[in-house]
């Protein structure tokens, strides 16, 4: 399969690509580099992989590639996901997510791609859902820009999909975590608290600590993506784990990985736009995909710890 990731210099990305090329795929990527990282590639292009450093808001431009390149699919994760940044400046986060998505969509249009698979948010577009686990049939409640914006985009898929019969899925994801994340950049808590160990700086908690998220190990995320591209489904699909975790069991956890016993959090007040809890009903992604997560929290912790402790090849 010749396969085109948008955002694949990023953190699921990068891994999406890696796991592509693994199966023997030929893969392109697109991303500005403005969050990705090229080092996140270097093994990739090595394997092959082509890096085009394009936005995805330059709609003209991302048709070119497409065109050269013929992609058979198209994973789309190039995107804007600092929920304070859309909070901040709504229009500069929609342009990204619902302009860059649109270019995706007109370039695979124009194209003839068969598939597209586009990457969404659970807890972001559902908000403080009255059902936990949240099925993809709940009433979209953003609370910020940012969900906003991506829930924009989902009902452009839907709308080319009417006019233009694509084939297109779009994954809703739980807290993704893994290797790659970056600390320092746009990042999930896990990344942060695991970047806290390393320094040994102590954690910062915004609120209680006992907001609940459904964290997903990268790996599985990929896995969605790859049963995503090979099915016939078409709407939203959560990609989580059905379980509801608190911050402060994190910060528990990694402790006793880490075996930190003194890994204790300075607590903060809460952040506007920030859900009290969150976790995503994945029985489509069962039925619709085949798809169910395979690493749970513990051991993906430990996964994600080991691969911060381990120096990055060049």
């Amino acid at each position: 399969m010749r396969a085109l990731v948008t955002g694949g210099a990023g953190f699921i990305g990068s891994n999406l690509v890696d796991a592509l090329l693994a199966r023997g795929d030929d893969v392109t990527v697109v991303d500005d580099l403005s969050t990705g990282k090229e080092a996140n590639l270097a093994a990739a292009i090595r394997n092959g992989a082509d890096l085009r450093v394009l936005d995805i808001r330059d709609g003209e431009q991302l048709a070119e590639v497409v065109g050269g390149v013929g992609p058979d699919a198209i994973f789309h994760l190039a995107a804007q996901i600092d929920v304070r940044k859309s909070i901040a400046d709504p229009a500069w986060d929609a342009g990204i997510n619902v302009q860059g998505t649109i270019n995706v969509l007109e370039a695979a249009r124009r194209h003839d791609v068969a598939r597209v698979i586009n990457s969404s948010t659970g807890g972001a577009i559902y908000g403080d859902a009255e059902t936990l686990p949240t099925p993809e049939t709940a009433t979209p409640l953003p609370e910020a820009a940012y969900g906003q914006s991506k829930l924009a985009a989902e009902g452009y898929l839907g709308l080319y999909e009417r006019l233009y019969g694509l084939s297109l899925v779009t994954l809703r994801y739980g807290n993704v975590f893994g290797p790659r994340q970056d600390p320092l950049g746009e990042a999930g808590v896990i990344a942060i608290f695991c970047g806290c160990l390393e320094s040994g700086r102590r954690p910062t908690i915004f609120g209680d600590g006992t907001q609940t998220r459904d964290y997903v190990y990268v790996g599985d995320v990929v896995g969605a993506n790859l049963a995503a591209a090979a099915a016939q489904a078409s709407g939203p699909i959560n990609v989580g784990t059905a379980r509801e975790t608190s911050v402060l069991e994190l910060v528990s956890v990694l402790a006793e990985l880490a075996d930190a016993s003194d890994f204790a959090a300075d607590f903060k007040p809460a952040r506007l736009g920030e859900l009290a809890r969150s976790c995503l009903d994945i029985a489509r992604a069962r039925t619709a995909l085949g798809w169910e997560p395979k690493i749970d929290l513990h051991d993906g912790l430990r996964l994600t710890l080991d691969a911060s402790r381990t120096p990055r090849p060049q």
